[in-house]
């Protein structure tokens, strides 16, 4: 699986570098409810001359920034057969920075100035220069890099966050006794669907010890969300399960999970605090299908990984 993915992501980033801005073709039509695994429909075989770029629609999220992380979720078909040749709906998102280096000159300038929630069509013919051998459609969504949702009344007791412009949380640390049981605090209530057990989930988090509110590990550091599967992470999966996609929850963990490493670590003894972003989630109830909607016109040292 991890290969299939790294060659789906090898593809991308090839395509991506070949195209270049224009206006499309009006033969491709895509359908599908945002977020959600497009429709896409062209005749076969699709003569693909030169490469484009189209806005399916706009996004009405933050406005991506240069240098910074995107988080994308793409369908890419082969031009000539209609066949799909890699999508990322069905596992991860893929996160780039919005630099040419990350993401080829041509992408960057397809997104560049996009909002989240923007869906991009790009059409690129086939390459004797090391690219594709047929010609490609790639399809796009814009996905959020941070919670975005309602905020929630801070409970007592728990330590306070404060988010930078990024949504980088800060973590201060309470003078409080921590909880001896799992606690879940939702800090932004997200309107995406809900997460289901043993999903696949993109997240952001930071991790800080509850005594002295020193960060342990953080996602935040580059940047760059992560994605990794729910499935026998105990507190993980009892802190994400049911929350919604698009919600930032501070899950804090007893010394009793063990996430604070083996007997002499450091942080054997420590309560553990998580504020987690929930960017995306693929399982049961939330894997996508295809959709006849027609598209808009308008444009942690705790690792959950190791």
């Amino acid at each position: 699986m991890r290969r299939l993915i790294a060659v789906a992501l090898a593809v991308l980033l090839l395509v991506a570098g070949c195209t270049r801005g224009g206006s499309g073709t009006a033969d491709v039509q895509v359908g599908g409810d945002p977020g959600a695994l497009p429709t896409v429909r062209f005749p076969v075989p699709l003569a693909v001359t030169t490469p484009s770029s189209t806005v399916v629609w706009a996004g009405t999220g933050s406005t991506l920034v240069e240098g910074k992380p995107v988080l994308i979720d793409y369908l890419l078909e082969n031009a000539s057969t209609g066949a799909v040749v890699a999508e990322s709906y069905g596992s991860s998102p893929k996160p780039y920075l919005l630099t040419k280096e990350s993401l080829g000159a041509d992408l960057f300038e397809a997104l560049r100035g996009q909002r989240v929630g923007a869906r991009i069509v790009q059409e690129t013919p086939a390459s004797a220069a090391g690219g594709m051998a047929f010609p490609t459609v790639i399809v796009m969504d814009v996905l959020a890099t941070r919670a975005e949702g309602d905020p929630v009344p801070a409970r007592p007791g728990m330590p306070t966050v404060t988010l930078a412009a990024d949504g980088a949380p800060t973590i201060t640390a309470t003078s409080g006794a921590p909880p001896t049981d799992l606690t879940v605090v939702p800090l932004i209530k997200g309107t995406g669907d809900q997460v289901p057990a043993d999903a696949q989930v993109t997240v952001q988090y930071t991790e800080v010890d509850w005594a002295t509110g020193a960060v342990v590990d953080s996602t935040w550091t580059s940047g760059m969300p992560v994605s990794f599967s729910l499935a026998g992470l105990g507190a993980w999966s009892q802190g994400l399960v049911e929350q919604t996609i698009g919600s930032q929850v501070m899950v804090v963990v007893p010394p009793s999970f063990g996430l604070g490493g083996p007997k002499g670590s450091e942080l054997q003894n420590a309560t553990l605090v998580f504020v987690v972003d929930i960017l995306a989630a693929t399982g049961p109830g939330t894997a996508p299908s295809p959709s006849v909607t027609p598209a808009p016109s308008a444009a942690p040292s705790s690792s959950p990984t190791s």
